[in-house]
């Protein structure tokens, strides 16, 4: 019992660390496009580390790789692709903001798992869509305008968000990969999201979209533009990845969602001090309500689905 409780208690942890580290995850990405690389081309380059770092490992569990369920393999690259474009919303939106907009997953993962799997829901979890919606409303509504994404940013995450929950909800029905094959996959599917989400900005000449561009895309340095790269692919997609789905694998859903809350608090806290992208009451007012969807929403999770 001694030693299930000590796996516990470092899982536990290892969950809190990850949030924290997520929670500034849009540092480094801000500091790729600061030496040269705008935009997802940033993004690409640091699952493009990420996968080379971590494709010897999968060519050792081949076997396993060509065995799994293909739809699961699907599934996990979907994850990858989406985690690209919350980090793509980074560059283009305020930090608080993005984190917000992403953590309004539950309420996609309720709505597919009752409206197109079946899954009965229980009241905490209705509870949860309602009140996800209207902080969503509240929040992007706060100045007054009509309560939409005002930038690429917001888009891209709020889209990131609804493809995470379809492949959080996939992977849980559908995958059986261990924790390194399934990281070499997540980050495999990150770069065509990333290429794809690249290609496609740039016709829309995002860079002048971004709330703190320059009105100049600066020059590429390309030895700071490989070093943060590395540092975004091989701590955050390769290493912060693999440990949080082995810690994820010897927890209860519920707690760990519960600990992964600290991204959002981390996130807020250094885009309002270091960014100075300060909420407004409102703003905040509405991201309580989303995390109190999330709570809700774990919570009604407690109950396996029908």
């Amino acid at each position: 019992m001694q030693d299930e409780d000590r796996t516990t208690a470092i899982a536990s942890a290892i969950v809190v660390a990850s949030g924290v580290l997520w929670g500034i995850y849009w540092l480094p990405i801000r500091e790729i496009e600061a030496a040269g690389l705008p935009g997802a081309w940033g993004t690409l380059a640091a699952v493009a580390a990420a996968a080379a770092a971590l494709a010897p490992f999968a060519i050792l569990r081949r076997r396993a790789l060509a065995r799994t369920n293909r739809w699961g393999l699907f599934y996990v690259a979907l994850g990858g692709a989406s985690f690209v474009l919350y980090s793509v919303g980074f560059i283009y939106g305020r930090v608080a903001i993005i984190i917000l907009l992403f953590y309004l997953t539950p309420v996609w993962s309720v709505l597919i798992g009752r409206y197109v799997l079946g899954w009965r829901s229980t009241a905490a979890r209705t509870a949860a869509i309602g009140l996800g919606l209207v902080g969503l409303v509240v929040m992007l509504g706060a100045d007054g305008q009509t309560p939409l994404p005002r930038n690429v940013g917001e888009w891209l995450a709020l889209a990131a968000g609804l493809l995470w929950s379809i492949a959080s909800t996939g992977i849980r029905l559908k995958s059986d990969l261990d924790v390194v094959v399934t990281s070499f996959v997540f980050a495999l599917g990150g770069c065509a999201g990333a290429l794809i989400v690249a290609i496609g900005l740039a016709s829309l000449a995002a860079p002048s979209l971004a709330t703190h561009a320059a009105t100049a895309a600066p020059a590429l340095a390309p030895l700071p533009a490989i070093a943060w790269s590395l540092v975004a692919g091989l701590g955050w997609w390769g290493a912060n990845t693999a440990m949080l789905l082995w810690a994820t694998a010897r927890l209860e859903p519920a707690k760990v969602g519960i600990l992964l809350m600290s991204e959002v608090v981390v996130g807020a806290l250094s885009g309002a001090f270091i960014a100075g992208e300060a909420l407004s009451a409102l703003e905040w007012g509405g991201g309580v309500l989303v995390l109190g969807a999330a709570l809700l929403e774990i919570r009604g999770g407690r109950r396996k689905p029908a």
